[in-house]
């Protein structure tokens, strides 16, 4: 069973946000992530639900996305996400479609 990471961020200081970016990916990869949704303009289809930002990762199981995302090496990038964006981050597990 795979493990996603889904994260909703609104950025309040692109600047400082920039210095995330890559030390996020790093940590990602470290853990086998993978980018599945990464920004992109969100067009709400029903509701009045729109987020500022979302990305979307893919772990091999859930165990593994904890793993990642309480590691010392995310928590270093994490602690300049707060500083720079408001976010609300949930892991969920399941399948990926055939």
């Amino acid at each position: 069973m795979k493990g996603y990471i889904l994260a909703e961020i609104e950025i309040t200081d692109p600047e400082t946000y920039q210095q995330y970016m890559p030390l996020a990916a790093v940590a990602i990869a470290a853990f086998g992530g993978r980018y599945l949704v990464r920004g992109g303009d969100v067009q709400p289809l029903e509701g009045e639900y729109v987020p500022r930002r979302t990305v979307l990762l893919e772990f091999d199981s859930p165990e593994r996305a904890r793993e990642f995302f309480f590691s010392p090496q995310y928590q270093a990038a994490a602690a300049i996400r707060r500083r720079s964006a408001r976010g609300r981050l949930v892991l969920f597990p399941g399948t990926q479609p055939p």
